[in-house]
């Protein structure tokens, strides 16, 4: 096992922190962390020589009761930091470590082949993962039912899996509609199972989609302060979504080559859609884009225009851009009661812009990158002033009517 001298191993982090732009105050922040911390405990237990169980065996004085208090988790962090540098000779970013979704056993191998067959047909990834979660939540909702092959899936067993799901129903159906027709199809179940998705009905609300007036989209972007690193990378991030229409996964994955100056154009396949579109590259976005490049992003070998805001430097996120799009209209001052206020709320703001101008709904499409117009059909609900246009007026009620059955109708 592999061991060193504490000290000798803080200072290799710091020199690393250096090198990767860490802030003073962060730097420290560690350095007392590991001096209140496992500097302390191994001094405090006569430990010379720091390893990977000399942390593990710190860490778990920081649990009190199954439990970790807040002010103990930094102190885990910093030991995490040191095991990274002693194992790899680098230091990881903080992260999120995603549930792995296992399909396994007879009727888990079977949807296995389901997934499958959807990557050949070119669906796209996050499709094909939002449908392996959704199949390995039914297939948990079969093995506690201790239905392990497929003979045994009875309708109730479906019912009760979806009637467990009362946010999520219409993806759900979706899933398992389509798991049952490719068995179907591929003639591992019969036909049983039709009437009941025939006739299932999941009862969508109408939803309105969110945006803001002309007047509301300019405050929001003239709030935005351009003195920092941080407010030019947003302010170009939200000039993205408002005047492009950019979703927020577009905006993280923006690359340099995506970009032509010579002709003024944005060229990029959509994450969503998979579709390549082409959009023009306007002077306010542009020079928001070069003020980001020159003044405010940190130097990296990274092709992607935008960065996180903290060292280490890596590629910017939807997450991030989802974050700093909504604290940027939430601190503009614009009333956003009731509505959402993320990157795609100024996505929707420009495609109410562009029907006010009167531009049809396939160029609309085109622009938006959706993959048909039924997709961009939704936007005529916020058309307010051609939807009162279509509105037909009300006949007046003749007196006949109140007065027939000799008066019955009258108050």
């Amino acid at each position: 096992m592999k061991e060193v001298k504490i000290q000798n191993l803080i200072d290799c982090c710091t020199t690393y922190f250096k090198e990767n732009c860490y802030t003073r105050e962060r730097i420290y922040k560690y350095r007392s962390l590991w001096r209140h911390g496992i500097v302390k405990y191994m001094s405090d237990n006569d430990i010379e020589m720091y390893s990977s169980d000399v942390g593990a065996r710190f860490v778990s004085t920081c649990h009190y009761d199954g439990t970790i208090r807040p002010q103990e988790r930094e102190k885990i962090r910093s030991v995490q930091v040191l095991d990274d540098m002693l194992a790899l000779g680098y230091i990881r970013k903080r992260c999120i470590i995603p549930v792995s979704h296992i399909l396994d056993g007879e009727i888990g191998i079977e949807m296995e082949k389901l997934l499958f067959h959807l990557s050949n047909k070119r669906r796209s990834n996050k499709t094909i993962k939002d449908y392996r979660l959704h199949l390995s939540d039914f297939l948990m909702h079969l093995k506690s039912f201790e239905v392990h092959h497929i003979s045994h899936i009875t309708e109730n067993h479906i019912l009760t899996f979806i009637s467990s799901h009362p946010t999520n129903k219409t993806n759900i159906v979706s899933a398992l509609r389509v798991l049952f027709k490719f068995w179907k199809e591929e003639h591992i179940v019969d036909g049983r199972y039709d009437e009941l998705f025939d006739t299932y009905k999941v009862r969508k609300q109408e939803k309105i989609p969110s945006y803001f007036n002309p007047s509301d989209v300019m405050k929001i972007e003239n709030s935005i302060s351009r003195s920092s690193a941080v407010g030019k990378r947003n302010y170009a991030m939200v000039l993205l979504a408002s005047r492009l229409g950019l979703r927020a996964s577009d905006i993280a994955n923006l690359k340099f080559s995506d970009i032509d100056w010579d002709t003024d154009k944005i060229m990029l396949v959509m994450l969503k859609t998979n579709k390549k579109i082409e959009l023009p590259l306007l002077a306010d976005v542009g020079n928001a884009i070069i003020d980001y490049l020159k003044h405010g992003r940190q130097k990296s070998e990274l092709q992607n225009v935008f960065l996180s805001s903290r060292a280490p430097y890596v590629a910017a996120t939807k997450s991030m851009v989802c974050t700093a799009i909504s604290i940027a209209i939430c601190k503009s001052g614009v009333n956003v009661m009731g509505k959402h206020h993320g990157p795609h709320s100024l996505r929707h703001s420009l495609a109410s812009v562009m029907l006010e101008n009167g531009t049809t709904i396939p160029v609309i499409s085109e622009s938006l990158g959706h993959r048909s117009t039924e997709a961009t059909m939704t936007y005529l609900k916020i058309d307010l002033k051609s939807l009162v246009k279509c509105a037909l007026p009300v006949p007046p009620v003749p007196n006949e009517f109140y007065t027939q059955k000799g008066g019955a109708f009258y108050v």
